[in-house]
C-alpha cells in the first residue's frame, strides 16, 4: 500500500547508520565527498531539512565525526563488527531515551534522498512505513515507538527489512542509487551532475 501524505506531525528521530566498514569501497564511505559535501554531511542535512530530530549519527569506535557537522549527536557503536543490527539497536536505544514518538532509519549513502520523502514516511504516526524501490521495501523507513522493541531484538548483519515485508511504503525508485563500490560512486556522481544540470 502506497501513501502520498507529505506532513510529519510527530517527534521523530533520524537514525543515520554510518558505522559500516565500507569493505567493498575500501575507504569510509561516510567521508566520501560528493559535490560539495560528504555523504554523511548530505544525509544529516536532508534529515534536518525534513524536520527530524534528534539526528543521531551511529559511528564505529575510533571513527570521528566531521567537525563541519552540526545539530546532530554522535552515538558510538562498540559492537559494529556484529553488523547493521547492532547499529540499529544503538540508535533506537538512544532515540527511545530521548522520548521520541518514532524514528526513521536511514543510511548515509542514498544520495537521491530528499526531505520530502522523509516527511512522507512519518506522516502516519502509528504506522511502520518503508521506502519502495527495486521491487522491495527498504530504508529509509519510519518506525513508531511501539516498534522499538522489535528493532532492539535484531541481531547480526540482518537489518530491519523483514519488519518491512508487508509494511506501507512510499515509492521512490531513485533510492536504489547507493554507494558500495567505486563504480557506484561514479554512477552517483553522474546522477548528481545530471540533477544539477
Amino acid at each position: 500500500m502506497e501513501d502520498s501524505i507529505a506532513v510529519c506531525t510527530v517527534s521523530v528521530a533520524a537514525v543515520v547508520l554510518a558505522a559500516g566498514a565500507s569493505r567493498r569501497l575500501g575507504r569510509p564511505k561516510q567521508k566520501v565527498v560528493l559535490g560539495t559535501e560528504t555523504l554523511l554531511q548530505r544525509a544529516v542535512r536532508v534529515a534536518q531539512q525534513a524536520g527530524l530530530g534528534p539526528v543521531l549519527v551511529i559511528l564505529r569506535d575510533g571513527c570521528s565525526l566531521d567537525e563541519s557537522l552540526s545539530g546532530c549527536q554522535t552515538v558510538v557503536n562498540p559492537r559494529a563488527e556484529e553488523g547493521i543490527a547492532s547499529s540499529i539497536r544503538c540508535g533506537v536505544e538512544q532515540a527511545r531515551a530521548q522520548g521520541v514518538e518514532g524514528a526513521v532509519l536511514m543510511s548515509c549513502d542514498q544520495i537521491a534522498l530528499r526531505p520530502e520523502h522523509l516527511r512522507r514516511l512519518c506522516a502516519q504516526a502509528d504506522r511502520v512505513t518503508g521506502s519502495g524501490y527495486d521491487g522491495k521495501i527498504g530504508i529509509p523507513a519510519y518506525f513508531p515507538a511501539l516498534s522499538f522493541e522489535a528493532l532492539l531484538r535484531l541481531r547480526g548483519d540482518r537489518g530491519a527489512r523483514y519488519l518491512l515485508s508487508d509494511a506501507a511504503f512510499v515509492t521512490e525508485e531513485a533510492l536504489r542509487i547507493d554507494v558500495d563500490t567505486e563504480a557506484d560512486l561514479d554512477h552517483a556522481r553522474a546522477w548528481l551532475k545530471a540533477e544539477e544540470a
